[in-house]
């Protein structure tokens, strides 16, 4: 493992986040309500995507605990 290349990917993808944040600063916030109201086994998320010509493109999950596990690890990376 190049540790130096995992440094230089781990800044690659902070400075895209903090660009990202920028740009939609309403998905910070309403992750940061998803936190605080908890996540739990079972909820049920769901996706949309609506293409520039209007095509829609949904689907939807339900929550399981291993995905819970996913989530608290991307979370504890705090970018």
């Amino acid at each position: 493992m190049n540790i130096g290349n995992n440094i230089g990917n781990i800044m690659k993808i902070t400075g895209a986040w903090n660009t990202f944040k920028s740009n939609h600063p309403k998905f910070p916030a309403f992750c940061q309500a998803v936190s605080r109201k908890g996540l739990k086994e079972g909820s049920i998320i769901e996706i949309a995507i609506t293409t520039p010509e209007g095509e829609k493109i949904e689907t939807n999950l339900k929550v399981k605990d291993s995905d819970l596990e996913l989530l608290k690890q991307l979370s504890d990376l705090k970018m």
